[in-house]
């Protein structure tokens, strides 16, 4: 296991119409659950969880999905990511990902939370086939202290890099680093207080798609600001500032609606956390 605090590793296949799992292995401190299948489709969704609680000072997380050809998988997080007081040495996530051809993953963690002098780091590789879909999100909180102030982490870094039959396609770099940037200024979080961020590929997208999705903004509001843009392939990121989760969430949950609704004629399920 060497210097990893916890390995997961999940090998998926289509089987007659049914999605399972071809090879499942984890170690230390990250597990996965049974899958959950919610509906008649044959997508099963897995519940990755810490045993721990959180992630501690140097602690170090390492995640290999792989989708066979046609495969379907919704992955998510049991609760939120908590990363705690990290004095000495930054806590690490990494996770690759590797989608077939026609398959398609839904990735949808929960919140990061990052408590006072948390320092985090974050890395997703996806490497995909061209007829591969692929949904994910993530959200920041501006953190938690005893004091109650916001953005009182010392950095939170989150990396994506998104390869399409071997070539970078897309790149997102967000680093905030309180100590040295003014977040509630222009051009970080300008006045709000989370941030979210949400990437679709898929062959299916396209600006019909994408204009569905905008009419859901409501432009007259103070409670968040939205910014959608298309990516050099077909697809889409989506970043939202707003001073809360539920915000963030409900917008997240009615664009996937649309786009499960559209590109597979489903609902997409309810995950029952809480």
């Amino acid at each position: 296991m060497g210097d990893w605090t916890g390995i997961l590793h999940l090998d998926a296949e289509n089987r007659s119409g049914k999605t399972v799992a071809k090879n499942v292995y984890f170690q230390g401190a990250f597990k996965v659950m049974r899958p959950i299948y919610h509906d008649e489709t044959g997508q099963p969704c897995y519940y990755l969880l810490n045993p721990g609680g959180g992630y501690l000072d140097g602690d170090r997380y390492k995640m290999k999905i792989s989708l066979e050809e046609n495969a379907r998988v919704t992955l998510t997080t049991q609760s939120a990511t908590k990363v705690y007081r990290t004095p000495r040495e930054h806590a690490y996530q990494e996770a690759e990902f590797n989608l077939r051809a026609g398959s398609y993953l839904e990735y949808i963690p929960d919140p990061l939370i990052a408590y006072q002098n948390a320092h985090y780091k974050q890395k997703n590789v996806i490497r995909m086939d061209k007829t591969a879909t692929f949904l994910y999100s993530d959200i920041i909180t501006p953190g938690w202290s005893p004091e109650g102030e916001h953005f009182s982490y010392k950095t939170i870094q989150l990396l994506n890099e998104i390869y399409m039959d071997d070539e970078l396609v897309v790149y997102d770099h967000i680093k905030l680093k309180p100590e040295i940037q003014n977040l509630r200024g222009l051009g970080y979080m300008e006045g709000f207080s989370h941030l979210g961020s949400m990437i679709v590929i898929g062959e299916q997208s396209n600006i019909a798609l994408q204009d569905q999705l905008y009419s859901k903004i409501e432009l007259n509001t103070n409670d968040y600001k939205v910014g959608l843009s298309s990516l050099p392939v077909p697809g889409f990121t989506i970043r939202v500032l707003a001073n809360s989760t539920q915000v963030i969430e409900k917008m997240f949950s009615e664009f996937h609606h649309i786009i499960s609704q559209e590109w597979f004629h489903k609902q997409p399920c309810f995950l029952r956390k809480y």
